[in-house]
């Protein structure tokens, strides 16, 4: 029998406007705002959807400008307030919705998009349907910063089916999919030569009495928040895409290094069978990202593995470090690269090669599985604690998901499943090292400001670059703007 060493992480800080750090996204832009400000003092938000839930939307956003009073008073800190958007409000800004802003789909439409019987038609044509409306925002004279597309539960219904969210549209180790479109990657692709990201939101959202069909939730695996949850995520990811401005970032450790992380998944191409395409997804030490796509990639047997030749490695990793070099005048003194598929010895070589060419001092080469079948066991009713790390011998055992002391329970429905971190052999640091670095990495989510994120963000980032790229079609252009991905 073998001894293993273990540790539980502390909480991750994040960092705020005047270097101000909490753990806590909700309390850290209470206290100090977001860490780069608005240049303006209003974000202009344009809302798109049926009449219905247009009036929702803004009703929604005038109720959370007045603040909204937490769930709980058993957990206060995993339901706080919302403290509205008077003076100091937590983005120091404000949101206003412009009546010729808006822009409606008719009764018509939606009932033309809920009658066709064919999935992947009435999923085109809703799709159709709302980039019409949204490009008519575009070429109107008020412009959003950011644009709502309201979906009404009569259009979710027929475009977001089991068929399509159940299985995913990634396969095990994100080598495949499903056949089905998927309606949230076709829409974000074709809204991407937009002058202004968008936003889905589901109308429960903005409506409690709102309901959605279980069969909608359980495929999506949806769970809807209580009001002030709600106005917490919405408003912190409409500051981001609305402002482009970052609302935190990790906070660096004492003497840390410059770093570029790069996540790296793998996807198909719609209405492809056999060849392969990587995605890159590239964050620099102050949380921004920049989506860079690969070449097409392989697979070992029947669709599965896939792996990058050791040249299209090498040439993925220096366009990497090339855009790190543009945006910032210099090289980092580190390269991270995490990726959901085991290292092949070829592909390894080939960023290796891209690294020392380029001079990078410092790298680390990791697989990040999610599916392992080792688990930690806790005393106790909680299961175990989010930040539990176990050193296997090499590879490590991480758990991102799990009990929260600073909430005073576990936020999650399920059993809690670790990550297994499997280094490469030429890796710079340590098994612990990287375990806390990618902790740090969960918390880069500015969909979401509750603190229990599973994966590290290059890795979530490039997954969720590679669910639009797949249905960027050829001659259009790809933007390597995050906010239009997320």
């Amino acid at each position: 029998m073998s001894d293993f060493e273990s540790d539980i992480f502390d909480e991750p800080e994040l960092e705020f406007g005047d270097r101000h750090h909490h753990q806590d996204p909700r309390l850290g832009l209470t206290e100090a705002g977001p860490l780069q400000t608005h240049v303006g003092e209003v974000i202009q938000i344009g809302v798109v959807g049926s009449s219905k839930t247009i009036a929702d939307t803004k009703k929604f956003l005038a109720a959370a400008a007045g603040g909204m009073a937490g769930k709980s008073e058993k957990h206060p800190n995993l339901h706080p307030a919302f403290p509205g958007l008077g003076n100091q409000n937590p983005y120091r800004c404000r949101f206003d919705v412009d009546d010729a802003a808006t822009s409606t789909l008719t009764q018509g439409t939606i009932d033309k998009i809920a009658k066709e019987p064919d999935h992947g038609r009435a999923v085109e044509m809703a799709v159709v349907a709302i980039i019409d409306q949204l490009k008519a925002l575009d070429d109107g004279g008020h412009r959003p910063d950011v644009a709502i597309v309201a979906l009404p539960v009569r259009l979710i219904e027929r475009v977001w089916s089991a068929k399509v969210e159940a299985g995913g549209t990634l396969e095990e180790e994100d080598s495949s999919g499903s056949d089905a479109p998927n309606f949230r990657g076709m829409l974000k692709a074709k809204a991407m030569g937009l002058n202004f990201p968008i936003q889905i939101v589901w109308e429960d959202v903005v409506d409690e009495k709102a309901a959605i069909p279980l069969k909608v939730k359980e495929s999506s695996a949806r769970k809807i928040q209580d009001m002030a949850g709600r106005s917490w995520n919405l408003l912190t990811t409409l500051y981001y895409k609305g402002s482009g401005r970052i609302p935190w970032r990790r906070m660096a450790r004492e003497g840390e290094y410059t770093a570029c992380y790069v996540g790296i998944s793998f996807y198909r191409e719609a209405g492809g069978q056999q060849l392969f395409t990587s995605a890159a997804q590239m964050f620099d030490e102050r949380g921004r990202g920049f989506v860079l796509k690969g070449k097409r990639a392989h697979t070992e047997s029947r669709g599965r593995h896939p792996y990058m030749t050791r040249e299209d490695a090498r040439d993925l990793v220096g366009n990497v470090l090339a855009a790190y070099k543009a945006h910032h005048m210099t090289l980092p003194a580190r390269i991270i690269v995490l990726k959901t598929s085991r290292f092949r010895e070829d592909e390894a070589d080939g960023i290796l090669d891209a690294i020392g060419e380029a001079g990078i001092a410092m790298r680390d080469l990791v697989w990040v599985q999610e599916s392992g079948s080792i688990k930690v066991l806790r005393d106790g009713n909680y299961p175990v604690l989010r930040g539990t790390f176990v050193d296997l011998g090499g590879r490590g055992l991480l758990y991102t998901i799990g009990s929260i002391p600073y909430y005073g329970t576990y936020p999650g429905t399920y059993d809690p499943r670790p990550l297994l971190l499997c280094p490469h052999k030429s890796c710079d640091s340590t098994v612990a090292e990287i375990a806390a670095e990618v902790f740090s990495l969960t918390k880069i989510n500015w969909n979401s400001t509750q603190m229990n994120q599973r994966l590290p963000i290059p890795i979530r980032a490039a997954r969720m670059v590679g669910e639009v790229l797949k249905y960027v079609t050829d001659g259009q252009t790809e933007s390597s703007d995050y906010r239009k991905y997320i």
